[in-house]
Formats: C-alpha cells, structure tokens, sequence
C-alpha cells in the first residue's frame, strides 16, 4: 500500500499543515508495518502448517514402508522347516567346501561368528532360521549343498545343455571358488538325500515354478548361485518331508531375504491393488511374472517409489 502526501501551495499553510502530515506519515508507516507484519505471520503461518503436512506425510509413509518391511522381511527372521543337522561338516568333508577358505571369506570380512563356525563343523539339531543378517551366508551353504547334492536335475536338465557348452561354464559352477579344488570336481558327485521318486517329482515340480530377478531362468537351470542355493534348499525340504505348500512359502520367504529390493517393490505393488503380502499366493509371486528379471521389470515400472535396501550378488 502506499501514500502520498499532497502539496501545498503556501509556505503558511504548509506550516500548519506539518504536524498533521507528520502524524500522517507516522500513521501510515504504523499501518504499512501493521499490515506486513500480519502479512509475515500469515505467510510464516502457512509455511508452518505445510511444513508440518509434509513431515507428517513423509512419518506417515515411513510407518507404512516399515510396516511393509516387517511384513516382507521380518526383523526376527523367521523360522524354516528345515533341520540343517550336520551338513556343514559333510559338505566339509567331501571337500565340496573347503573349510579353511570358507572361514578366510568371513574372517576378512569380520563376520565369522559362532553360529557361523557352528553351521559349517557343528551339529544343529533345532530348525534352521534365516535372518537380514545370515542370509547371505546360508546363501553360500545351500549353494554349496545344491551344487554337490547328486541329483537328475544337475545331470540331465538345463545345465546339461551342449549348447551352453556344459555345465562348467555357469556363474553358479565356476563361481563357487570355496570349494576343496576345481568345483566340477563335486558337481552332482555326493548323495547327501535318498530322495523317494515322488519326493523328486516334488522337487521337479516346484524348481520349474521358481524364478529370481537376477536372471530369466527357474531354479530347474540353476545357471547361478541363487538358483542352485535353492536347489539345494528344496532337496533338503524334500527330503524331510516339507509339504508342497510349505515349499512355495518358505522359498518365497528366503528369496524376499535374498532380494530384499525385489519383493519390497513386489508388496508395494500388491498393496497398491488392495492386497496385503500376507494374503498373497507365493507360487503366483515366485512364478515368472513377478520373480524373474523381466517379470520384475514390468513390475517395477509400475511402481513410482521402490523402496531402496540391498541386492543379491550373484558371487560368494
């Protein structure tokens, strides 16, 4: 707002006249000083309020990826129907896993804790449990099982294939680098599972339905070390009497630990159609719509905020 004083035309006047322009400037600089600062604390006022819209936004969405998270990945792991028993020290003992380098891996690394050493030379009698923290080592033990359990699969399935130019030349063979000389050596050798023919069956059945984002191919051509991880998984489910039900579920809970990226952004896009990871069907979710590399792209471009954690590396 502004004001203009009028001119007078005489000194006399203008004499008189000054002390009302004086009050008058006074009065207006007084308005213009009211009105900016009712103006400042409007506008302050606003700022305020949308500040505090937008923090209760983010706190509101960060409970939400929290709740998601705990539902995906719970934070006390969870508990598989599997008993690892001493398979550690059998894997060990054929040479399929070479102790001294297994233990040299995770010593570099600050990571070789007692249930570690436990699960690799000890006797574990109780259920197996993976968590966001032993994930990736019961990655590397059920590889190593996978890779050295003799099974139809390994000898006559995809890996077989001339065209790929035998089985030695995948990531999940000649990458497994902790093994007691050349892995090949241990590839399909050790019969570790008396699998029954419909236990077999069982495993064939479920191999073929399971996917991983890191690449196009089921568990049934486990071409790297996740697939041939599950593998292995699946064996001593089997072999213990998993029922198949229990297989889809608990091979969907390790591979959400496996690629936490993949099924956080997977949840969030069954909530955004009205569907909560617990009511979802995880032979649906395994399958290559949502679980290999191309299902998962789709996916993903349908969802505009994936939570970020950590991905599955495809080596030891």
């Amino acid at each position: 707002m502004h004001y203009e004083t009028e001119k007078q035309t005489t000194e006399s006047v203008a004499e008189i006249q000054q002390p009302k322009k004086d009050y008058m400037l006074s009065a207006s600089i007084l308005i213009s000083a009211v009105i900016l600062a009712g103006a400042w604390v409007y506008t302050t006022g606003l700022k305020t309020i949308d500040t505090d819209q937008k923090t209760l936004k983010a706190d509101q969405q960060t409970a939400q990826v929290s709740a998601l998270e705990e539902a995906v990945l719970p934070s006390d792991g969870v508990v598989l129907p599997v008993t690892w028993g001493d398979l550690g020290a059998k894997l060990v003992s054929v040479g399929a896993i070479d102790a001294d380098k297994f233990e040299a891996t995770y010593d570099q690394r600050g990571a070789f804790a007692d249930e570690y050493k436990n699960l690799l030379l000890g006797q574990n009698d109780g259920k197996l449990k993976i968590t966001k923290e032993n994930s990736g080592y019961l990655l590397n033990l059920f590889w190593a099982l996978g890779l050295a359990s003799k099974n139809e699969i390994l000898e006559t399935g995809e890996m077989t294939n001339r065209a790929y130019g035998g089985a030695g030349n995948f990531a999940s063979t000649g990458g497994w680098t902790l093994a007691d000389g050349d892995a090949m050596n241990h590839y399909s050798r050790h019969r570790f599972f008396n699998l029954s023919s419909d236990q077999q069956a069982l495993v064939d059945k479920v191999s073929k339905g399971i996917y991983r984002p890191c690449c196009g191919n089921s568990t049934h051509f486990p071409d790297c070390n996740h697939g041939m991880a599950m593998l292995g998984l699946l064996e001593l489910m089997a072999s213990q009497g998993v029922s198949e039900q229990d297989m889809w579920k608990t091979a969907l809970t390790v591979n959400s630990y496996w690629f936490p990226d993949t099924y956080m952004t997977i949840a969030t896009y069954m909530k955004n159609k009205g569907v909560k990871w617990q009511n979802i069907n995880p032979q649906e979710i395994l399958g290559v719509s949502y679980s290999s590399a191309s299902g998962y792209k789709q996916i993903l471009s349908q969802v505009t905020a994936p939570v970020q954690k950590s991905g599955g590396s495809c080596g030891v």
